[in-house]
């Protein structure tokens, strides 16, 4: 089945079995391998990856159901000449240990900073109506898709809340 997959502003014109998830469709067919294979569950976010703004874990959608989206990777948020902010952040304050869920965690993170400065609320949100911040609770909930097996969540915590605060102070 042909599919064109923009990944990174990059059109990519595939032949796929339908069957092909997203996340094998980036790593195997692109040649894009920041992305991770964990669980292959949906349980771990290792392959969280951002579709039009939103996150998602790419290992439990298929290719062909993406046609024509924008498919955001951990390739597509800073090259190492220039890293985005969250990448910044996370070298920064050691966010990281192995490694392997890194990219997954800044993905989700990225698209988590957008749902909090839309005013989404959580399920611990203060309030259904008003800002929500991002305090250690806030994100701890938010990012509790993405397993991080070497424990590194207050470092990765501190990496969000200090890309988090970066971001208002140029706002």
């Amino acid at each position: 089945m042909h599919v064109t997959l923009t990944i990174n502003d990059t059109k990519h014109h595939l032949e796929l079995d339908p069957r092909v998830t997203l996340l094998d469709a980036i790593r195997h067919h692109a040649g894009l391998t920041g992305t991770k294979k964990g669980c292959d569950h949906g349980q771990c976010g290792a392959c969280t990856v951002m579709v039009n703004g939103r996150r998602i874990n790419s290992c439990l959608s298929l290719a062909v159901m993406h046609d024509g989206d924008a498919i955001t990777t951990i390739e597509g948020l800073g090259t190492p000449e220039a890293l985005s902010p969250l990448q910044a952040a996370f070298i920064e304050t050691d966010g990281f240990q192995c490694g392997y869920c890194t990219p997954g965690q800044i993905c989700s993170a990225t698209a988590m900073l957008e749902e909090i400065r839309a005013g989404w609320p959580s399920h611990v949100s203060e309030t259904l109506d008003g800002p929500a911040l991002p305090t250690e609770a806030e994100i701890a909930e938010r990012m509790s898709g993405n397993l991080c097996r070497c424990s590194a969540y207050p470092n990765i915590i501190a990496a969000i809340r200090l890309a988090a605060a970066e971001r208002e102070d140029a706002a």
